[in-house]
C-alpha cells in the first residue's frame, strides 16, 4: 500500500497521465490478475481508512473518525484473524494508528506524528519501547536514505532473514510516498523534467461543480475552502508552498525556481507552472514506489513465492491531482474517493480480468480472511468479494452502492466541509452538513484546540450535490436542482438512509447538533 497513490497515477486506469507510463511494474502485476474499477474509500483520510482496512468496519463502529483516532491492539481484527489461521504477520512502513501494532513483527514510522520523514526516517521495531505521540521520547532507529528504499530494504530483510519459511505469512508493505510534500529520491530529479504533463480542464474552469457548501452563496468561500493549486485559496495553495527551495534540499539541491516561475507571468501561467512542478514531484515519488515494488517482485520470483502468494496493491485513498483546482484527499469527488485496487494470484484469479463491481475498504479484511481459509467475524461490516476475484463476475445480489463520510470538518488548512453521501455505478449524492463532530457551540465541549490549522468552529452552509456519472464522469455539473432527477434523488436518499442505519453511521443522539442540520435540510 502506498500513501495517497491515486488511480490517476497509474497506466491501468486510463487517466490523462496514463500515457506517461508512470507505473510499469505495478501495471504488469495488475494485468496478471484482476483490476477493480470501482473500489472506493469510506473516509478519504489516512488514519480512518487504515482503521477500516484492519477492522472491516466503518468509522463509527471502529471508533476512528479522524486523524486523531486510535486503533487499539484488540480492535486490529485482520492480523488477529490471520494469526488464528497459522500465519505469521508483519507490518513495515507507514502505520498511523497510534496504538502498538498487533503483528508478530513490525518496523514502522514513528517520527513526525507517525508520518515518518522522506529522508533518514526513524522507525520503531518489535521489541523497542512503544510510544508514538512524543517525538522527543521514543525508542527508535534512524535509517539513512530515502524512505521508499528503506521500507523495501526492511521488507526484503524480513522476507529473507526474519520470517519462518515453514509457515505462511501475511506481510503489509506500506510506503510513505507519494504523500505531500513529495520529496523524491535524488535519482529521479530529471524524470519528466522536459515533459509537459496534461492538465485537467477543471483546474482552470470548475463549471458547475460544487454548491453553496463549497463556494458560498456568492462565491465568498472560494478563497478559504479546499486547498488549491492556484492562488484561489488564500489560506493554503501550492503557489505559496511548492516554490520554497527548502523542500528540495535533499531531492534536488540544485533546484532553482527562477527556471520555472517569475513575476512577469500571468496568474494562469503561474498556476500552470505550479501544477507542472507539483505533478512531476508526485510522479517522481510514484516512480520510486514502482521501482521498489520491482525489487520485491524480483525477490518473490527468485524464491518461488511469486505464484503462490496473493499480491494486493492499493493506496489508502485517492488524491486530487489538480482536478477542480484541488489538492489533497478528503473530498467525496471520485479522484479522492476511488482507491486503486488489484489482486494477483494465478492459482485462482485469471489474468487480464477487470470488474466494475463496487467494493470499499471495509471489504478488504473479510476477503483476505476468506482467501486465507478463515470465516469472516460477524462484527465486520464489510463483505468478502472472494467470488468476484475467482470468477471475475459480480453476483446478482452484490452491493449496488457504497457509503462515504468525511468527519474532519475544516481541518489542517485544507478546509474541507464535513459531508456524507452515497455512490452507485451511475450517480453520486453528497450532503454537506458543515459542522465538526464535536459541538463547538457548547461551552462545556472539549476538543483538540491545538490541532494544527483547524477551523473546527466555522460552520459552513448545508447543501446537497448530485452527479450523473454516466453523463458527467468528471463531476462538473451538480444536477441536484434539476427536476428531471427528482425520482433518482428520492431513491438515493432512501438508499442513503438505509445504509446509514445498517452501518451504525447515523447521528441521532450521538451527534444531535449534526442531526439537527440533517433534519432541517433532508428535504431541501
Amino acid at each position: 500500500m502506498a500513501d495517497d497513490h491515486t488511480s490517476q497515477g497509474f497506466g491501468i486506469y486510463g487517466s490523462r497521465l496514463a500515457k506517461l507510463n508512470p507505473t510499469p511494474t505495478l501495471d504488469k502485476v495488475a494485468k496478471e490478475g484482476i483490476i477493480f474499477n470501482n473500489c472506493f474509500v469510506n473516509n478519504s483520510i489516512c488514519t480512518p481508512s487504515r482503521a477500516a482496512i484492519l477492522t472491516g468496519q466503518h468509522s463509527q463502529a471502529n471508533g476512528v473518525l479522524d486523524l486523531e483516532g486510535v486503533l487499539p491492539m484488540e480492535k486490529q481484527y485482520l492480523p488477529q484473524e490471520i494469526k488464528k489461521l497459522g500465519y505469521q504477520t508483519a507490518l513495515i512502513g507507514k502505520w498511523h494508528l497510534t496504538a502498538q501494532p498487533n503483528f508478530d513483527y513490525y518496523n514502522i514510522f514513528t517520527h513526525h506524528h507517525q508520518q515518518g520523514s522522506y529522508f533518514d526516517p526513524w522507525l520503531t521495531e518489535t521489541g523497542m519501547n512503544f510510544t508514538l505521540w512524543d517525538d522527543k521520547n521514543y525508542e527508535g532507529k534512524q535509517y539513512k536514505g530515502h524512505s521508499s528504499d528503506i521500507v523495501t530494504d526492511i521488507t526484503l530483510d524480513w522476507l529473507d532473514k526474519k520470517r519462518d519459511p515453514e509457515k505462511p505469512f501475511m506481510l503489509m508493505y506500506q510506503f510513505k510516498a507519494p504523500h505531500d510534500n513529495f520529496a523524491f529520491a535524488p535519482r529521479y530529479k530529471d524524470y519528466l523534467e522536459d515533459t509537459f504533463i496534461p492538465e485537467p480542464e477543471s483546474l482552470y474552469n470548475n463549471k458547475n461543480n460544487g454548491s453553496i457548501a463549497t463556494r458560498g452563496e456568492n462565491g465568498e468561500l472560494l478563497s478559504v475552502i479546499g486547498s488549491s493549486i492556484s492562488k484561489r485559496n488564500t489560506v493554503r495553495n501550492y503557489v505559496d508552498i511548492i516554490w520554497d527551495e527548502k523542500l528540495m534540499e535533499k531531492s534536488n539541491p540544485d533546484f532553482d525556481k527562477s527556471k520555472y516561475i517569475n513575476d512577469k507571468m500571468t496568474d494562469k501561467e503561474i498556476t500552470s507552472a505550479t501544477y507542472q512542478e507539483y505533478i512531476k514531484r508526485y510522479l517522481r515519488c510514484v516512480k520510486g514506489v514502482d521501482d521498489n515494488v520491482a525489487r520485491v517482485i524480483k525477490y518473490l520470483k527468485e524464491n518461488d513465492l511469486y505464484d503462490n502468494t496473493i499480491i494486493v496493491y492499493t493506496g489508502d485513498q485517492g488524491f486530487m491531482l489538480g482536478e477542480h483546482d484541488y489538492m489533497d484527499k478528503r473530498w467525496m469527488y471520485d479522484e479522492s474517493m476511488r482507491m486503486p485496487f488489484f489482486v494477483r494470484y494465478p492459482e485462482s484469479i485469471k489474468p487480464n480480468t477487470r470488474t466494475d463491481a463496487i467494493i470499499n475498504n471495509t471489504d478488504f479484511a473479510p476477503t483476505l480472511i476468506e482467501m486465507a481459509g478463515g470465516n469472516v467475524p460477524d462484527k465486520m461490516q464489510g463483505k468478502s468479494f472472494k467470488t468476484i476475484l475467482e470468477t471475475g463476475n459480480e453476483p446478482e445480489n452484490w452491493q449496488k452502492s457504497t457509503y462515504y463520510r468525511y468527519w474532519m470538518h475544516m481541518a489542517h488548512k485544507h478546509a474541507n466541509p464535513a459531508h456524507f453521501g452515497i455512490r452507485t455505478k451511475t450517480h453520486k449524492l453528497i450532503f454537506y452538513y458543515g459542522k465538526y463532530w464535536v459541538d463547538t457551540d457548547n461551552p462545556d465541549a472539549e476538543w483538540n484546540k491545538e490541532s494544527w490549522g483547524n477551523d473546527f468552529t466555522n460552520h459552513t452552509p448545508a447543501a446537497w450535490e448530485l452527479y450523473d456519472l454516466e453523463k458527467d464522469p468528471k463531476e462538473m455539473n451538480n444536477v441536484y436542482n434539476d427536476a428531471n432527477y427528482k425520482e433518482i434523488i428520492a431513491e438515493l436518499k432512501t438508499e442513503l438512509k438505509n445504509k446509514r442505519a445498517e452501518l451504525d453511521e447515523e447521528d441521532g443522539d450521538k451527534f444531535p447538533h449534526i442531526q439537527k442540520v440533517i433534519d432541517a435540510h433532508w428535504n431541501d
